[in-house]
């Protein structure tokens, strides 16, 4: 996910019969175990809830740098806003809320339990709880749940244009016109998904994947009610599942959510509500974020992606804040996309021009250096997920300061031995994005390469700029920064959204780089129809070689992130899930 970001995944839990490893991604433990209360400590919050409490009442203050992709959970891809809108928008099924490898077991949602699947393992049926309403009192049923995804980006990305096409590529009917197109009588819908009762729904595949329960995790499952439905307005409102309902949005200053007076605990006792409002304010330049933060007239960073630079260096050197944050490994690889369709990268040797020359220590230190940013990553794959294999193609480790040497032949390789000019795309409202991007200008400039940096708010970064293939032409950007993380913690659900040609969109795409290699998109098929954990891991380490091979990833950092954790904040612990705080967990102290 990024996701946009990414949603950040560590080590594989057992959970599903596919799934064989489980340990924790989280660096820094204070060595207590999972699922007990720490007292406030460096890195408590890793594999503790700190500060817990039942307390009611109150008001969260959140901020964001920019603006979130939306706050309709069919139209989003932030690792962020998957983590924060399970607060109104209740999917199938959901991640368990709690510290360390824990918070990777999936656990009802909506449905009372885990998918039950054919033996040709091409269905998927679910049973959704029943009484369950909206926040108007409406009932919630699973004609709701089939028209939430038939409206989504996957169906309807002229639409809705952020998040994941996983349902499209995977049901049958992938022809389907969406939602807003649909012209077959009494809106038959997609014939994919199936709902007998209000209480059943069932997913027909083109084929097995065994993977499909993380697939309803995903915000699209979250019902929408037909007749609530305004389109690209119905993230200013979003009909309420949740414990939180909206009360105010505005897209320029932020949203309030209240209590849903409809939600009750007996039917979803993973998630609280404890305070009484959540507010969420945009466009808070992040220093003030961090400023804020400290001081404590602020509660949360709902970027969750770390405290910047100033924050960082006084937050190590003061024990007393030190005891109040994180080092959380998130399980995001932060990158450098290198666009397949702009000259001259087209020719892989100009790519891997590239690949040589920046410098991999100057990256690490621009996203917070070894203890807060990452460590330097030479795979696509981060070490947190199933099918990483070490490997160091470019000698990102070994020659960490890059190899201008190497990166001059390949320049000569690609017939421009005297650089050539391109641009750089970064989200110009996080600085350490942009301390990146200046890094990659620096190091190019060693061998020639002219790059100039373009930056772009990370709310439309993916649905206007960066992720909008077109405009990436138009504008010559051969290198986009970005951030990953998986969808679920395996191989595929990492690689799938950013290697496969198939998933290219035409607005929020995730493959930057335009990767289409043939073979990449025959591994992943041949992985989700592959029954053996060994074998599978075996082709996503395969699909990672590709992929580097082809240079059209600049793999920069294995982030880390260091959280501050407000004293403000009660149940406050890092989900592995997310790689960031669980939001649906906080109280006021």
């Amino acid at each position: 996910m990024k996701r946009k970001n990414a949603v950040a995944f560590a080590a594989v839990c057992a959970g599903l019969s596919l799934l064989t490893a489980c340990g924790s991604g989280s660096s820094g433990g204070t060595g207590t175990s999972n699922n007990t209360a720490g007292a406030a400590a460096y890195n408590a919050g890793l594999n503790n809830v700190v500060n817990p409490s039942t307390k009611a009442g109150g008001t969260l203050n959140y901020a964001l740098s920019n603006t979130p992709d939306s706050t309709d959970p069919g139209n989003t891809y932030y690792a962020l806003m998957w983590n924060f809108s399970r607060l109104y928008a209740r999917p199938l099924l959901t991640f368990k809320s709690a510290p360390g490898a824990d918070g990777l077991k999936l656990i009802p949602g909506l449905a009372t339990g885990l998918g039950k699947t054919s033996a040709d393992g091409l269905t998927w049926t679910y049973t959704i709880q029943s009484g369950l309403k909206f926040e108007d009192g409406s009932a919630i049923t699973t004609k709701d749940v089939k028209y939430a995804i038939e409206r989504s980006t996957n169906y309807a990305p002229s639409v809705l244009p952020n998040g994941p096409t996983y349902f499209q590529q995977y049901l049958t009917d992938p022809t389907y016109p969406g939602a807003y197109k649909d012209t077959t009588p009494d809106k038959m819908g997609l014939k994919g998904i199936d709902t007998p009762n209000d209480t059943t729904i069932v997913f027909h595949l083109q084929h097995p994947f065994a993977d499909f329960d993380y697939l309803v995790t995903n915000p699209q499952t979250a019902p929408v009610p037909p007749a609530k439905d305004t389109g690209s307005n119905y993230q200013t409102h979003p009909m309420s599942s949740g414990p939180y309902m909206f009360s105010t949005y505005d897209p320029n200053k932020g949203f309030t959510l209240v209590k849903n007076p409809q939600w009750s605990a007996s039917s979803d006792p993973n998630d609280k509500q404890l305070v009484n409002t959540i507010n969420v304010a945009f466009n808070v330049q992040a220093a003030d974020i961090d400023s804020r933060l400290l001081n404590g007239s602020l509660d949360v960073d709902m970027d969750g992606t770390g405290v910047q630079t100033a924050a960082r260096a006084r937050i190590l050197g003061n024990k007393a804040l030190q005891v109040k944050a994180d080092d959380a490994t998130t399980g995001f690889l932060y990158y450098a996309a290198l666009n397949t369709q702009v000259a001259p990268l087209n020719n892989v040797d100009c790519r891997k021009a590239i690949m040589y020359a920046v410098n991999k220590t100057t990256q690490q230190t621009a996203y917070g250096g070894p203890i807060a940013g990452g460590d330097i990553a030479s795979t696509v794959l981060p070490p947190t997920v199933s099918g990483y294999q070490r490997a160091d193609q470019y000698a990102a480790t070994s020659q960490p300061n890059g190899d201008t040497a190497k990166a001059k032949s390949a320049l000569q390789a690609c017939g421009q031995p005297n650089g050539f000019s391109i641009n750089i795309a970064a989200r110009g409202d996080r600085p350490k994005e942009v301390s990146a991007a200046q890094g990659i200008q620096e190091a190019l400039a060693q061998v020639g390469i002219k790059a100039q940096i373009q930056q772009y708010p990370t709310g439309s970064y993916y649905s206007t700029y960066a992720g909008v293939p077109n405009f990436v032409h138009q504008h010559d950007l051969g290198i986009i920064l970005g951030g990953w993380g998986a969808d679920w913690p395996d191989g595929f659900g990492f690689l799938s959204q950013i290697v496969d040609g198939r998933a290219i969109k035409a607005a929020g795409n995730s493959n930057l780089q335009e990767e289409n290699n043939p073979q990449v998109n025959q591994l992943l098929d041949k992985a989700t129809q592959t029954s053996d954990a060994t074998a599978r891991n075996k082709i996503y380490a395969q699909i990672d070689q590709i992929v580097m091979s082809d240079a059209t990833i600049l793999p920069e950092v294995y982030s880390k992130a260091l959280l501050y954790r407000s004293p403000n904040v009660t149940n406050a612990f890092v989900t592995e899930a997310y790689g960031m705080y669980d939001y649906t967990q906080l109280g006021k102290a």
